[in-house]
């Protein structure tokens, strides 16, 4: 009686019927790689916990659903139909988000078809690698504290086309100034400059001698947004 109550519906004899004990070592072993990817990408890495909680659960999801199609073409494409409906509203993810995705699916479908080996030697090798990439990305993140917007308010007798050379010059290796723009019906300049610092722990030096060249007025120097595509 116990037995029959995991069996379809609208199983035949030429159906192929998952045991029991089968299907909870394939649904545990996907938590227990999708545990590990979650973990390896907290280290080094901030993420929200909605999103650490559907990367652990991402392998299971994707294991059953290999185990239920399981060679049945009907059933594969009536998931697929299923899957396409939902909208997912979150705001896109970045490259690396999207990569773990694909990592976590990837250990679904290897315990989903039932190679458990394969899916643990590959959630390992992939956390392992991605922890490195972690710890590469911390000295990306380093260079890119040299890359800043300047945000700079002049009175309107400055000459803004070489007022500021002289500083630039002394403390980045490149300028580009970006835009400019009128304020306070005309009498002020507002400028936009894209530098690269030469050293980021002079930034505060660079910015006591602009409020000197300003007359003290308002200056912003923030992170300089990356105009590249993401995935």
């Amino acid at each position: 009686m116990l037995s029959e109550l995991f069996n379809g519906l609208f199983d035949t004899s030429q159906t192929a019927v998952i045991a029991v004990s089968d299907f909870l070592l394939c649904l545990g072993s996907a938590l227990v790689c999708g545990l590990v990817l979650a973990l390896a990408h907290l280290y080094g890495n901030r993420c929200t916990k909605s999103f650490a909680i559907t990367l652990a659960l991402l392998p299971a999801v994707v294991c059953v659903v290999i185990m239920v199609v399981n060679g049945n073409v009907g059933v594969g494409v009536a998931v697929a139909g299923a899957f396409s409906l939902v909208r997912f509203r979150s705001a896109p993810g970045t490259g690396e988000e999207i990569s773990v995705i694909f990592m976590a699916m990837g250990a679904g479908l290897l315990t989903g078809m039932g190679y458990l080996g394969y899916a643990f030697l590959f959630t390992l090798l992939m956390s392992l690698i991605g922890m490195l990439y972690s710890r590469i990305g911390s000295a990306v993140e380093q260079r890119d504290s040299l890359y800043r917007t300047l945000r700079i308010t002049i009175p309107e007798d400055l000459d803004y086309t070489g007022v500021f050379d002289d500083l630039f010059e002394a403390y980045t290796t490149s300028c580009t100034l970006s835009s400019v723009k009128t304020t306070n019906m005309g009498s002020l300049f507002r400028l936009t400059y894209d530098l690269t610092l030469k050293d980021a722990a002079r930034e505060k030096e660079l910015l006591d001698q602009l409020r000197c060249r300003n007359g003290n007025l308002e200056i912003t120097i923030s992170r300089q947004e990356n105009h590249l595509a993401e995935l």
